[in-house]
């Protein structure tokens, strides 16, 4: 992990650039960031754009950060082109759920790629599940599909208790779409690793039965 292929610098910078124009540029912050209301006037575009913007340095810097350590990872596994359509992906698909979830609050808004890094982090875990990962505060590293499925279950928690000011839905929705591409995008992992496929898509299938039953 650790050395950047091309595209991810690419990712990388563009984030950058685009979150600082937002930190100097109210106007360009407020008409590009992800906000029910706008995407339902059919400003469409929120829903890609708001994945470059952040809040603040700090916002940006943990993105990009968790992004630096694992897209090596996935790109490893699966070259450039394909961790681009993860990283795509996730980030629609992370603005989708949030929007599923939050059609109705017309001033809801939400800026950050942490849905897209989040997809990005959940297809390396699926590709490495036997990657350690070391997590502030926890004194010994612990199996990637172990943080995985926990932090998963935590965004499910955090959802239905709405905790902080964090898009639990966008987290959970790119981690769904890092999932789903990297099973499209490496089938094999059906047959080479079903166990870890099971235990991964705990969390997506106890998020859609909450939701079902009317829990979330």
């Amino acid at each position: 992990m650790g050395n950047l292929d091309l595209v991810t610098i690419v990712v990388i910078v563009a984030n950058v650039i685009l979150s600082f124009k937002g930190f100097s540029d109210r106007g360009f912050f407020e008409r590009y960031k992800f906000n029910v209301g706008g995407i339902r006037r059919g400003e469409k575009i929120r829903v890609f754009s708001s994945g470059f913007l952040h809040v603040d340095t700090m916002h940006l810097f943990f993105n990009m950060f968790t992004l630096y350590f694992f897209a090596p990872v996935v790109i490893a596994y699966l070259g450039t082109v394909h961790f681009l359509i993860i990283y795509i992906a996730s980030l629609i698909l992370g603005n989708l759920l949030s929007l599923y979830f939050h059609k109705d609050e017309y001033h809801y808004s939400a800026v950050g790629a942490s849905g897209a890094v989040t997809g990005v982090l959940y297809s390396a875990i699926l590709l490495e599940p036997s990657m350690q990962l070391g997590i502030m505060f926890i004194p010994l590293p612990i199996p990637a599909y172990v943080f995985g499925i926990l932090y998963l279950l935590y965004s499910i928690y955090g959802m239905k208790n709405q905790l902080g000011n964090i898009g639990h839905d966008a987290h959970f929705g790119g981690a769904i779409g890092g999932f789903v591409v990297t099973l499209i995008l490496m089938p094999s992992l059906f047959q080479t690793d079903l166990l870890m496929v099971g235990l991964l898509a705990i969390p997506i299938v106890i998020l859609f039965v909450m939701h079902k039953t009317g829990k979330i």
